[in-house]
């Protein structure tokens, strides 16, 4: 991988990790803006608050770990160790980066991977 493919893709998990942290920051903001609500809501409304509440919650935690892998691949382009799987220590394939640069296993690795946690 060239060091002008490493650098566009600092750029854009740099964005994308930007981007994350203020909708972070706005969602905490309608959490508020929510409990404010179901204070006057009668129960069926509250049930719904609830319910969206929970999917929020949710979506914030997966944008959560999406946050923690891109903050990890950030680190790994400044060590140099961006590309090289963690597991076995060989090149993972541009095509997967390109695809997915958060990516910490090569395609072998995460298949094993993945194939162990179905018969676990």
């Amino acid at each position: 991988m060239t060091k002008e493919m490493i650098a566009e893709i600092e750029k854009k998990l740099t964005e994308e990790r930007d981007r994350l942290l203020q909708d972070m920051s706005k969602a905490i903001t309608g959490l508020h803006q929510i409990q404010d609500k179901e204070e006057l809501a009668d129960f069926t409304d509250q049930s719904s608050i609830e319910s969206d509440r929970h999917f929020q919650l949710r979506m914030k935690e997966r944008d959560r770990n999406l946050l923690l892998k891109i903050e990890s691949t950030l680190e790994k382009i400044k060590e140099g160790t961006f590309g090289i799987c963690e597991e076995c220590g060989k090149p993972i394939g541009d095509k997967r980066i390109l695809a997915r640069p958060v990516v910490s296993l090569c395609i072998d690795c995460k298949t094993e991977q993945e194939r162990n946690e179905r018969y676990s």
